[in-house]
Formats: structure tokens, C-alpha cells, sequence
């Protein structure tokens, strides 16, 4: 029961972060948390990391809602034998993931914005950048 509200607890975070992304930073474009090495950037991906796959969200959405799936089905599987920091891993992946699958079933792209400037990194899940660094 625990991993399950570890994995709710995490998709609401997941889902009201990119709620205030899309509503308070998507105007602006990006905002420096330290400059030149951290910056919160609005930005749109219709693929998967790095955009890879981009524009296919029928085959992203399908195959998250598997890999999701086998996920859970583990960890309850292993809930009374496996490691903590292992079934607490797997409940923090299983939220992110479902974070993004609301994400690509709502929007038909996932909301990111970590962006590390320092070493032009893309900003996690980086997709079509809706707006550059206005900074």
C-alpha cells in the first residue's frame, strides 16, 4: 500500500509541476534558477527522450501503458521479498512514467522544463522547444 501512495503521491506532483509550467512559465519561456547552469524552459515533446520517436504518441502511448503495466505487476510480485530502495525505485519510475502517459493521452505531447545550461543538455525530454532561451 505504501508503494501505491509513493506512485500517487509522485503522478500528482508530476501532473500539478507541468499544470504550473503550463500556466505560469509557458508565457515567459524560461526562468535561470542559477544562471548559465540551471534554468526552468518551457518545452513540448511529441517524442520520447531526446525526442526520439517523435510524433509517433499512438506507439509512446501503448508502449508506456505495457512497460507501466509490468512494472506494477513486479512490484507487487516482489512487494513481502524485495530491497526498499529497489521497490521505492520502481514506484518512483512507475509515477514519472505515468506523469508523462497522462501527459501524452491529454495533450498528445509531454510538458518538460529541466533544463541544465551549463552542459547544453537537453532539457529532459526535450522535444520541439516551444520557446528559446529568452534569458
Amino acid at each position: 500500500m505504501f508503494y501505491i501512495f509513493i506512485i500517487t503521491i509522485l503522478t500528482g506532483i508530476d501532473q500539478w509541476t507541468k499544470y504550473l509550467i503550463e500556466t505560469q512559465l509557458k508565457p515567459i519561456g524560461a526562468i535561470p534558477i542559477v544562471k548559465d547552469i540551471f534554468h526552468l524552459t518551457y518545452a513540448r515533446n511529441t517524442g520520447a527522450a531526446f525526442s526520439i520517436l517523435r510524433d509517433k504518441q499512438a506507439f509512446l502511448i501503448l508502449v508506456t501503458t505495457i512497460v507501466v503495466g509490468a512494472l506494477i505487476y513486479y512490484l507487487i510480485k516482489i512487494l513481502k521479498t524485495g530491497e526498499v530502495a529497489f521497490k521505492l525505485s520502481l514506484a518512483i519510475i512507475i509515477g514519472g512514467a505515468l506523469g508523462n502517459l497522462i501527459d501524452r493521452v491529454r495533450l498528445n505531447y509531454v510538458t518538460d522544463f529541466l533544463d541544465f545550461t551549463l552542459i547544453n543538455y537537453p532539457i529532459f525530454n526535450e522535444g520541439l522547444k516551444e520557446v528559446s532561451h529568452p534569458l
